[in-house]
């Protein structure tokens, strides 16, 4: 049976009643979001967006005297994921993973291990190209995040003293790690909007500005350090030698002129680096110096007033009885005048003047020098070496001390020590970082006594010296050789040997100290004079080139002299 029509007509009515109310209500509602509350709602959305983002500041560079650049930031991109954004198909998927270097399947893992996460690094510090390609790909969800990455010029000829740092760019080893603080930048902030995709599309305040690391400047010079490298490996390699180190040092002012290792590493790739390449060698391993003791040991004799230049002290016939211990001689070298005992290296000799002195003179002296104390250079980890207080030498200890044994010390103590002759008697302390002040010198030796040594140092690398294949062309030299046996478990190796030079140019006023160490060279040779004397030689040279130091060698210059004039 049929409704009424009336019935069905009401309905309509109704239900059109009910539309044009609901629509008039939405009308309603939409003007007065649009209009009356607009201001409110337009703020909820920025609310929304707007997000607080940290402004990155890059390291300060590490710079040589010159200002050349051994350690810089560089910007990168590092390319972040939102799991619970991203929406990938496997193609996409695996066309990212191809581009960060990443396998698919590990990708996979990376992804499904941190599913709750709302941030997780893909891949940091790729260049900006690679990072563009990834976000060509428009994969919802991934994002780039602009950081820094601590780039070495110099790559393994400055490693060991610059050290690196890790990704987040703070110092890890090295310079990097001692003067992270100075070097380390101070992010800043800002407010941005960002659309869905997490993307910038307006700065809206800057809250905190950004503030770079500030410069380090080292005293080191790079091309006298290029230098000294390039010789070093040379003759690791030449010597099948374990290790060795070089330092340079500028006697007036105490700075450090280069500073190298060998084997070494490089910084900018770390993938395969081995702990054991990380040491700066020169300045953490300690080694018994040998027969470069024996100018102090001379030094100490001629400052106790008991001995002068020509004081002659016998050595025959080569062997001297200390207790039951026999002190020996390359060779049955006679009777010596202090200046022969520095040219020939007499073991005999320098332990008979050390037992005749008293101990504290010695002792005085090395330690005036640095000896037995770490340099102040501000590199972590720098070695204290090692001398004992006198009051408990034995005879046997003061007769060995005299050529270098009982005692250790870094290449970088030596170098410092050995500028007490440079520099007259006086020590200047070393330092890593260009110096603008002078540093106050502390006294060691009479001046006289100091130059006295010097001038005794000048024979060894004479003809009849332990180290002739030392010299300089053009450049009077001094210095001394050392050739110790290493010491092992239970005494010392006898086919074991560190081979060391430690000398000064141009004697007449010496602007440079250099130090070379080889550490147990294997193919045959192994004496100081032999194996670390031709270093000196090379390293010594190129430097005096590069600093432009006339020469003092007075044949040389009566030669130009006589060149000038032209023939008679």
């Amino acid at each position: 049976m049929s409704k009424p029509a009336h019935i069905s007509r009401m309905r309509h009515y109704v239900v059109v009643g009910l539309m044009l109310t609901g629509f008039a209500v939405l009308v309603g509602r939409s003007g007065q979001l649009q209009l009356l509350d607009r201001e409110f709602l337009q703020g909820q959305g920025d609310l929304r967006h707007l997000r607080v983002v940290q402004v990155p500041a890059h390291r300060g560079m590490i710079v040589d005297r010159n200002d050349e650049p051994l350690a810089i930031s560089t910007p990168v991109q590092s390319v972040w994921v939102n799991p619970k954004e991203l929406v990938a198909s496997p193609a996409d998927l695996s066309r990212i993973a191809g581009l960060l270097g990443l396998g698919a399947d590990k990708l996979q893992r990376l992804l499904g291990q941190r599913q709750n996460r709302e941030f997780v690094y893909l891949r940091r510090h790729i260049a900006p190209d690679r990072a563009q390609q990834v976000m060509s790909l428009e994969v919802p969800g991934v994002y780039l995040q602009q950081e820094y990455r601590r780039y070495y010029p110099a790559g393994e000829v400055a490693s060991h003293l610059l050290g690196f740092t890790n990704v987040d760019d703070a110092g890890q080893e090295g310079l990097e790690l001692a003067y992270d603080d100075w070097l380390s930048g101070e992010p800043g902030s800002k407010r941005v909007v960002k659309d869905g995709r997490r993307h910038t599309i307006a700065n809206v305040e800057n809250i905190r500005s950004a503030h770079p690391g500030k410069t380090l400047k080292l005293s080191i010079d790079r091309r006298i350090q290029y230098l000294a490298y390039r010789e070093l490996k040379a003759a690791v390699s030449k010597h099948h030698a374990r290790s060795g180190s070089v330092v340079v040092l500028d006697n007036h002012t105490g700075e450090v002129l280069a500073l190298v290792n060998q084997p070494s590493f490089n910084p900018n790739n770390r993938k395969r680096l081995k702990p054991d390449k990380l040491r700066n060698r020169a300045v953490t391993d300690v080694f018994e110096p040998g027969s470069t003791m024996k100018p102090f040991v001379i030094a100490a004799a001629l400052a106790s007033g008991r001995y002068q230049v020509g004081t002659r002290i016998d050595t025959s016939p080569g062997l001297f009885q200390v207790g039951v211990n026999t002190i020996r001689d390359m060779h049955d070298y006679g009777t010596l005048d202090l200046t022969g005992v520095i040219r020939k290296s007499s073991n005999v000799a320098a332990s008979k003047i050390a037992l005749s002195l008293e101990p504290e003179i010695i002792w005085k002296g090395l330690t005036g020098a640095g000896l037995g104390v770490a340099t102040a250079s501000g590199f972590p980890g720098e070695a204290d070496g090692y001398l004992s207080d006198f009051h408990r030498w034995r005879d046997i200890e003061r007769a060995t001390l005299a050529y270098g044994y009982g005692l250790s010390v870094t290449a970088l103590q030596l170098a410092q020590a050995y500028s007490v002759f440079a520099n007259d008697g006086y020590r200047v302390p070393v330092t890593l970082l260009r110096r603008e002040e002078a540093a106050k010198p502390q006294p060691v030796y009479a001046p006289g006594v100091a130059r006295a040594v010097r001038r005794m140092m000048e024979e060894v690398v004479k003809p009849g010296g332990t180290a002739p294949l030392a010299a300089v062309q053009g450049y009077r030299v001094a210095g001394k050789t050392g050739t110790a046996h290493k010491s092992v478990a239970g005494g010392y190796a006898d086919h074991r040997y560190l081979a060391v030079f430690a000398g000064m140019a141009p004697a007449s006023n010496p602007r440079l100290v250099t130090v070379v160490v080889i550490n147990e060279p294997n193919n045959g040779e192994h004496f100081g004079g032999v194996v670390a004397g031709p270093v000196f030689s090379s390293v010594m040279a190129g430097a005096l080139r590069l600093l432009n130091v006339a020469p003092d060698d007075a044949a040389l210059l009566q030669t130009r002299w006589r060149d000038a004039e032209g023939p008679a």
